[in-house]
């Protein structure tokens, strides 16, 4: 059986910057997308609160997560950019055991 490693991050930003953080995000997903360890980097503002943004990861590994920690785009636009930006950050992960495919 293999797994998949996810990575839930939930931000609030600090005032008046939520479009910015989110423009910001949009080229780190894009990036990310492209690492070949990711398999999906997907994020959400929030409908009741939308200075809260909600960052969904999935990995095929913990070791490509750390990977993308220390890619270029994620020293840059997230450390620099996006963090700076923010009034709370949370980052909690999570394993999903992936069953092997039934044969026919």
């Amino acid at each position: 059986m293999t797994s998949t490693f996810n990575v839930v991050a939930r931000y609030r930003t600090k005032p008046g910057t939520t479009d910015e953080v989110l423009g910001h995000l949009g080229r780190m997903a894009a990036q990310t997308r492209d690492e070949p360890g990711n398999i999906s980097y997907e994020f959400f503002r929030g409908v009741e609160d939308d200075r809260k943004i909600v960052i969904l990861e999935s990995y095929h590994t913990a070791e490509d997560f750390d990977l993308h920690r220390q890619t270029q785009h994620f020293l840059t636009i997230g450390a620099v950019h996006i963090i700076p930006e923010l009034e709370a950050r949370t980052v909690s992960t999570y394993v999903t055991a992936n069953s092997p495919a039934e044969a026919p």
